[in-house]
């Protein structure tokens, strides 16, 4: 189950490795389907009261050349400390498991991305004794998604793809893809990768629209108090197709309002009365990049 936002930024790589094929192939190694990955314990301390511990660390045996690890720690702001932190996690590693060790920081903003690639120099006049260089993960050179079809090839991709383009201005129509391309997985992938990404967004300027666009995706998810257990239970309370209307209605006057475009009352009142689902879905997906309220309407 998925705890928090910082853990699914990092978790998502002992669930799916393959989300690691970026780094894999800007550092010419075989592909990660083709290596045995084992998580490790990402415990990395020697003596209490002093606790560090890095976010995950995998064990890494391609299916060409010698094995390594990769510590992955998931970083969403510049941090003083971090820098000896992580410089401290490679040294440890490195001893304890007799293995080289690949330092990788998952970033969803470019400042954030430009600092955590170092190097992080521990020096003495101008004799530097260490450096780390953290391999990152961020908006540079994780892939956009593209089309709906990547999505239903590559959902782990899609996912943490989505995560780290939060920030992008393109981020809700990226979501929209996403959920678009969601609507082809069966019930139970669909929960799964839904919640992953909700979670992942937690506290990202998107999270809400993300949850609007559940919606499209959206079945029943028992206990966890995501939207699938939401509109399960609203749906299941009106039964009728008058309430889903009234719903999907509301959701495209919630994305205007946070994309901060007016919505004059006839407008509202056009949207608000409208009982054809179809029309309310492709004006809620137009929603999603409209830049003035008349985009909605487009081609009607």
């Amino acid at each position: 189950m998925v705890t928090s936002t910082h853990e699914t930024s990092h978790r998502i790589f002992q669930d799916h490795p393959e989300v690691l094929t970026p780094a894999f192939e800007a550092l010419g190694l075989p592909p990660p389907a083709k290596a045995i990955i084992e998580a490790l314990t990402p415990d990395a301390t020697e003596i209490k009261p002093l606790e560090r511990r890095v976010d995950t660390v995998l064990k890494v045996e391609p299916s060409e050349g010698d094995s390594f690890l990769i510590a992955v720690e998931a970083q969403t702001a510049r941090t003083r400390a971090k820098g000896s932190s992580w410089s401290y996690y490679v040294a440890y590693l490195r001893a304890k498991f007799d293995l080289p060790v690949l330092l990788v920081a998952v970033c969803r903003d470019r400042p954030t991305a430009s600092w955590a690639a170092g190097p992080f120099e521990c020096r003495v006049g101008s004799w530097t004794t260490q450096a780390t260089r953290p391999f990152v993960l961020g908006p540079d050179n994780v892939p956009l998604i593209t089309d709906e079809s990547m999505v239903a090839r590559e959902p782990a991709m899609a996912t943490f793809s989505a995560i780290v383009h939060s920030h992008s201005k393109d981020a809700p129509a990226i979501l929209g893809m996403v959920a678009r391309g969601m609507r082809s997985f069966d019930k139970a992938t669909a929960k799964y990768w839904c919640e992953w990404l909700e979670v992942g967004l937690e506290d990202t300027p998107v999270r809400e629209t993300w949850r609007e666009l559940e919606k499209m995706v959206a079945t029943y998810f028992p206990g966890r108090g995501t939207l699938f257990e939401e509109t399960y239970l609203e749906g299941k309370a009106e039964g009728k197709a008058e309430g889903k209307a009234e719903g999907k209605a509301e959701s495209i006057l919630s994305v205007m309002k946070k994309r901060g475009i007016p919505v004059p009352e006839a407008t509202r009142d056009r949207i608000t009365s409208c009982t054809d689902l179809d029309t309310l879905t492709l004006w809620f997906d137009r929603s999603l990049t409209a830049t003035a309220v008349e985009d909605l309407f487009a081609e009607d």
